[in-house]
């Protein structure tokens, strides 16, 4: 066993998690002082330059490290570690590669991009955030080598390093930049992530040396056992495939063969919100004029779509520690577990996705009100902000589950569906952005977003369960979580009223929206748990199947349900 230990569903989940909501956190942190520093004009420069960069990012690793790390798992559970090596070693060089042409490729397309969504002054972040491509590639290959040796630790640990000096960078650079210029101080805070990258690549390097070390002593050891076993022609075929080394030809076209479809469906979220900046402000500026247009999608990018991803955190971590799982079951047609795998992470990103996003979405208003502010007292801030935000944070539910479903048909090699449900998804989001912005504005840009993650997670859905048989819920708790969820809503919304009528103890406004804030979320947050309790969507067993940290805090609510159950029993 590796000194850098494999991790289990729960415990790689849990790593990862715990990672992104740091990260998470840092960077609403860090869009709080960009907020008040570039206003909601410059943020929607700073969301058109980071969006376009993740889309390429995707683009630039077309989607290798998922493949990479089912590739990795599949060769590893087998024995076949010289194989996995080779793979990793090609993937690396591809990296190296497609960093230089996107980072070339994005630095000379910036000017052009930024005039066709008629917001010139996006080109200049563009720019400053393109050399990051560089790196970044070859830090998602080495995360989806560490995901496929089922070790989340390096991969989280990066996470939080790359944030804290993007985080650090960009507002300091945003900052001692704004008295040359605003479009100057949003270059310096794009700039931000070109740091971050170079933070997390020490990280993964350091991490990949030591793992480099491990595997080398673990090998010496077991080698002279190996020997004997060729010698006695037990393992001769094993060993003389092992004597001819993959090709790179055959390695890449294996790579690209599984890559091609997850690179689609994992820029889905990506490339829905970059559609979204390119044609937010196309779509409403006959309706707002030009500069209303911007500053709404300034709210949507550098608002709601920050404070919209966090639920789904959980979610991406567990299809980032399932594929893997899923990959090595499924290679050892283990349907049973890929079955009991499935419910596991379906059970888990919907009862850890629904009260963060019932939290957020019921507590917008004084969220975005606390968090970002209205400096400038913008009309378009005061009305579009909390309900922009509430919306796009309802979508994330459907993201959720389509990422979840989704890895688990990723680990089972089930691309084509993959694909099928973004093509249709995206398409009608187009159709529906284009016919509901007139209508409905941002709204029913929002909407046609929300149309197009249903659309996506039905078809997924709907496949698995032609090819595994699993069960998250009976009958009984569905009706309780829906119940539950449909009443916590009612709460949260008569909450909010009463909070914007009667909680306002400071004559500062902000304050004010603290206050209401932490209100809003302790009781929804305490009484959405109680409910789920009550209706019997959660039970016993699911806490005491929960990763050990949860397990301690829930401590005492599982000795005293435990002492409940056994009086009722002797009764």
């Amino acid at each position: 066993m590796s000194k850098v230990g494999k991790d289990s569903l729960v415990k790689g989940t849990l790593i990862l998690t715990l990672a992104a909501l740091v990260a998470r956190a840092l960077g609403v942190v860090q869009r709080i002082p960009l907020v008040y520093l570039l206003g909601d004009i410059g943020m929607a420069a700073y969301g058109i330059a980071f969006n376009l960069y993740s889309v390429l990012l995707v683009v630039a690793t077309a989607g290798i490290p998922s493949a990479l790390s089912k590739m990795i798992s599949e060769r590893t559970s087998l024995g076949r570690h010289e194989e996995a090596d080779r793979i990793y070693k090609a993937a690396l060089l591809f990296a190296l590669a497609a960093g230089v042409v996107m980072t070339v490729l994005m630095y000379a397309a910036a000017p052009y991009f930024a005039e066709s969504i008629v917001n010139p002054q996006a080109a200049l972040p563009i720019r400053a955030i393109a050399p990051a491509l560089l790196l970044f590639p070859l830090i998602a290959i080495m995360r989806g080598y560490f995901q496929g040796r089922r070790m989340m630790m390096p991969n989280g640990i990066s996470q939080i390093i790359e944030q804290i000096f993007r985080v650090a960078t960009s507002v300091a650079l945003a900052y001692l930049l704004l008295g040359h210029s605003l479009d100057a101080a949003v270059a310096g805070a794009s700039f931000g992530g070109v740091m971050g990258s170079i933070a997390a690549a020490a990280v993964m390097l350091y991490y990949a040396l030591r793992l480099k070390r491990s595997d080398r002593s673990e090998r010496m050891a077991v080698v002279p056992a190996a020997q004997a076993a060729a010698e006695s022609g037990a393992n001769a075929a094993a060993a003389a495939s092992a004597s001819a080394p993959l090709a790179f030809r055959a390695i890449y076209g294996q790579l690209f063969k599984l890559s091609v479809p997850i690179v689609i469906f994992s820029m889905t979220v990506t490339l829905i919100y970059t559609i979204d900046s390119s044609i937010v402000t196309l779509l409403l500026k006959d309706r707002f004029g030009e500069e209303p247009a911007r500053e709404i999608l300034g709210i949507l990018t550098g608002r709601a779509q920050s404070l919209a991803g966090i639920p789904i955190i959980l979610a991406v971590a567990l299809s980032q520690s399932i594929v893997p799982i899923i990959s090595a079951a499924y290679s050892q047609k283990d349907m049973k577990q890929v079955s009991e795998q499935t419910a596991k992470v379906l059970q888990l990103s919907l009862l850890s996705g629904l009260p963060m996003v019932l939290l957020i979405a019921l507590a917008a208003r004084p969220l975005n009100g606390f968090i970002f502010g209205n400096v400038t007292g913008s009309e378009i801030v005061e009305t579009y902000a909390g309900p922009v935000i509430a919306m796009l944070t309802v979508t994330a539910i459907f993201q959720i589950v389509m990422q979840t479903s989704g890895a688990v048909l990723m680990g089972m090699g089930r691309m084509r569906t993959l694909v099928l449900a973004v093509i249709v998804g995206i398409a009608a989001k187009l159709a529906v952005s284009f016919a509901l912005a007139p209508l409905f504005g941002i709204y029913g840009i929002i909407a046609a977003t929300a149309l197009c993650f249903i659309i996506m997670t039905a078809i997924i859905v709907r496949v698995l369960r032609q090819n595994v048989s699993f069960r998250i819920f009976g009958g009984k708790r569905w009706i309780g979580l829906i119940g539950s969820t449909a009443l916590i809503a009612v709460i949260g919304i008569l909450l909010d009223q009463a909070c914007r009528l009667y909680v306002t103890p400071f004559a500062s406004v902000r304050l004010n929206d603290m206050v209401q804030s932490i209100v809003i979320c302790a009781i929804v947050g305490a009484a959405y748990p109680l409910l789920l309790f009550a209706t019997r969507v959660l039970r016993l067993q699911d806490l005491q199947q929960a990763p050990g940290p949860l397990r301690k805090l829930a401590g005492p609510l599982l000795s005293r349900l435990d002492r409940s159950k056994k009086r009722q029993g002797g009764s």
